[in-house]
């Protein structure tokens, strides 16, 4: 094996590592973990050494590191471990993997330098010795005297102070006479030091819960079950199922407090930004500055300084939402991924891996105890419990012996019979919500879809507003007064008139969770109304603010989607009003049944968990579809046994593993050449434990501009699956199909 070379991950979207030369200046300086600067192409990228010594490719010349960054490994042996699962398991690019483990990329700046060449020299003095100079000529020699004062100039600079400078610049690098060089450099730091207490949310003690310091009998149950575990020193996975009120994150609490006796450090995961700050809270005011707050709604240099926090061993409790499962932290000994059934642990983005899965997989790597904490496991959970392979904990009371809020299923058929209108709040809903805010309580009301309207339709020729990048319609927000597609964020104002047939008798169809804030306070004329989804949640920690004014009881009543259905101990919720289920049912996804069915106990758990009692009310068209009857009645067991019937019969998780493969093109003749290319290998591969359907026109047959086609591969034995997928990215490889071309989604929880 040759030392003098190392294989380092590069951020590209291709599966391998590649080979780089050490040169003798750099000799026993670089470690494995640790990050180098490499020449890739014309570029100079970070990259993280992943091995020293290997063979290098036949063929291939080496080219040397360019520079070492970090004197000792970044990162743990064994996150590098992991990031080695996670591209196998998910089929994902090495590089792009390790992007995501390393939240740093603000501690660095791409550059680009303009150098004169040795013919660019020879033409500046040309340019000096000539007499009477053209137009062209002066600008020439203005540019290239520039370098002759200083060896390198950034481009964005010459452009500036050249005359007609983009223009020159180009045509003196067509001459050859100048020369571009890319690459990194490190950023300039105003101030080294970490304001922490600038920087850091505003954890107030509103966050803290006002239950009972002393366990209850269930929470003591939990704990000394979790302690037998934890003292054996050994890895096991414990699904903690306990109904909403029933005290987990005091389970939580008590858990970390024993892991942090024992000398070892802990993981919390939550599924939302907007439970962050809530949770956070709390451990902060328990553990002070031993916790550490990651999360993407941090700026840069603040997860930066967490990140690093967490590295030198300042911080041994890191709290934050799914990448936090790539905490640097070492000596872990529990990680608790807290309402473990939210797709939101899902990455949506390369590399799609699943924050809960991820994290399992990691405590087995580092010997540690997973806790998976919910009201309602996600069935493939409950089924790994039930196999034996998870141990499960219940608890079935609520902290103080409360009783869990009676939900009561508003019939909008009979409502719609009785009114002749379809009322977006029906009259019970009204009179419940006037009720509970004359009894000094709260309202909760979900509506599981952000904007005003859905879309605007035209009367006359039914054709709605289309997103140019997308194949969907844009969605109307009326505060902005614009149409936005929430997939690629295109927006535009409204037409006052059809573009296509021209007619003024357009219609907006559908109604968001802008709509209800609307009519909430219509009907609640003095009610302090506000509304938490991802558009007042954009800026900073304003979702923080928004829960902040509720909890204090600033706020009567907080419209919402998903963002407020779970996780938040809202004492004051006397009522929680579900605008509607019926939009999660009619998804085509076979997983539609059982989110309706999470997403109605979840926030139905939000009501009565203070000194008044709460209820819930919930419209539907569909009262009568068993997720909504399980949901009102809150039966998790009658839920599980009725969906795992259809998953059996259907062969779906988690009788069978699923990988969703998308093949996509900016010109669709170009999505169709490679699909085909794709189905005629998996043709040929002849994996007959592999079932592959597609291609097909994606349910989104256009997305941000790539037109979309896909492959739905389902197997019953996911090592043949994932062989499938490694030699479809050696195909894709070989038959030289661009990279990021075909992308791959393995355990998919959207088909769309």
């Amino acid at each position: 094996m040759n030392r003098q070379t190392c294989e380092v991950a590069v951020p590209v979207p291709l599966h391998d590592t590649f080979t780089y030369r050490i040169p003798a200046a750099l000799s026993g300086k670089v470690p494995v973990g640790g990050r180098v600067i490499v020449p890739f192409g014309a570029r100079k990228l970070i990259g993280v050494v992943t091995s020293l010594g290997g063979k290098p490719r036949p063929g291939i010349k080496l080219k040397d590191l360019a520079e070492v960054i970090d004197a000792e490994p970044l990162l743990p042996a064994s996150l590098l471990k992991l990031a080695g699962w996670i591209s196998e398991y998910y089929a994902a690019p090495i590089g792009e993997v390790f992007r995501s483990l390393l939240p740093l990329h603000n501690e660095f700046v791409r550059s680009e330098k303009v150098r004169l060449t040795e013919a660019g020299g020879k033409r500046l003095e040309e340019l000096e010795a000539q007499e009477g100079r053209t137009v062209q000529d002066k600008f020439d020699y203005e540019g290239l005297s520039l370098f002759r004062r200083r060896a390198e100039r950034t481009l964005s600079g010459l452009v500036k102070k050249v005359p007609n400078g983009g223009k020159t610049i180009s045509r003196l690098r067509r001459q050859g006479w100048v020369e571009v060089v890319r690459g990194v450099r490190r950023r300039k730091s105003r101030d080294k030091s970490h304001n922490k207490e600038a920087e850091a949310p505003a954890l107030g003690s509103e966050w803290l819960s006002s239950g009972p310091l002393t366990p209850t009998a269930e929470q003591a149950a939990a704990l000394q079950e979790i302690s037998q575990v934890f003292d054996s020193g050994k890895f096991s996975t414990i699904l903690l199922h306990g109904v909403t009120g029933s005290g987990k994150t005091e389970v939580y609490s008590r858990a970390i407090e024993q892991c942090m006796a024992a000398g070892k450090t802990s993981l919390l995961l939550v599924p939302e930004i907007g439970l962050t700050p809530a949770v956070a809270g709390r451990f902060v005011a328990r553990f002070g500055e031993r916790v550490a707050v990651l999360h993407s709604g941090l700026t840069p240099p603040e997860r930066s300084a967490e990140w690093w926090r967490l590295r030198r061993g300042e911080a041994r409790i890191a709290v934050g939402t799914r990448s936090a499962v790539f905490a640097p932290v070492e000596n872990l000994g529990l990680v608790i991924v807290d309402e473990e059934q939210d797709s939101s642990y899902k990455q949506g983005e390369t590399p799609r891996y699943h924050g809960r899965d991820t994290a399992v997989v990691r405590a087995k790597l580092e010997g540690a105890v997973v806790v998976l904490g919910s009201a309602t496991p996600s069935l493939e959970t409950t089924y790994q419990s039930r196999s034996g392979r998870y141990k499960c904990l219940v608890m079935e009371k609520r902290v103080a012996d409360r009783a869990l809020a009676p939900v009561k299923v508003i019939d909008m058929r009979a409502e719609f019979e009785q009114t002749g209108k379809n009322e977006l709040l029906s009259p019970p809903l009204v009179q419940g919500m006037q009720e509970a805010l004359a009894g000094g309580g709260q309202v909760l009301v979900l509506r599981n879809r952000r904007g005003y309207s859905n879309f605007v339709l035209c009367r006359r020729c039914g054709v709605a507003v289309p997103c140019i990048n997308c194949s969907i319609s844009l969605t109307y927000h009326r505060r902005r007064n614009q149409l936005v597609c929430h997939y690629c964020g295109y927006s535009r104002g409204v037409p006052k008139t059809c573009e296509k047939c021209e007619s003024k008798h357009l219609y907006f169809v559908g109604e968001g969770t802008e709509k209800v804030e609307e009519a909430v306070q219509a009907v609640l004329p003095g009610a302090r109304v506000a509304r938490l989804d991802r558009d007042t949640a954009a800026g900073k920690r304003q979702a923080e603010k928004i829960l902040r004014s509720f909890v204090r009881g600033e706020l009567d009543v907080l419209v919402g989607t998903q963002m407020i259905a779970k996780g938040h101990d809202f004492q004051g919720v006397t009522l929680v009003g579900v605008v509607s289920v019926d939009s999660l049912l009619g998804l085509p996804d076979f997983r539609a049944a059982e989110r309706t069915f999470q997403l109605l106990t979840q926030v139905a758990g939000r009501a009565g968990r203070g000194a008044l009692p709460g209820r819930v009310l919930v419209q539907s068209y569909h009262p009568d579809h068993y997720a909504v009857q399980f949901g009102a009645a809150q039966d998790y067991g009658g839920f599980y046994e009725k969906e795992m019937h259809f998953r059996r019969l259907m062969h779906y998780p988690p009788f069978a593993a699923l990988a969703n493969v998308v093949v996509r093109g900016r010109k669709v003749e170009d999505a169709i050449r490679y699909a085909k290319e794709l189905q005629n290998f998996f043709g040929a591969a002849g994996e007959s434990k592999v079932r592959v359907l597609g291609p097909a026109p994606a349910p989104i047959a256009r997305l941000k501009k790539d037109y979309r086609f896909h492959f739905l591969l389902k197997s019953p034995d996911r090592s043949a699956l994932q062989k499938l997928l490694r030699q479809m990215a050696e195909f894709g490889n070989k038959q030289k199909i661009p990279a990021g071309t075909v992308l791959a989604d393995v355990d998919p929880l959207s088909l769309l």
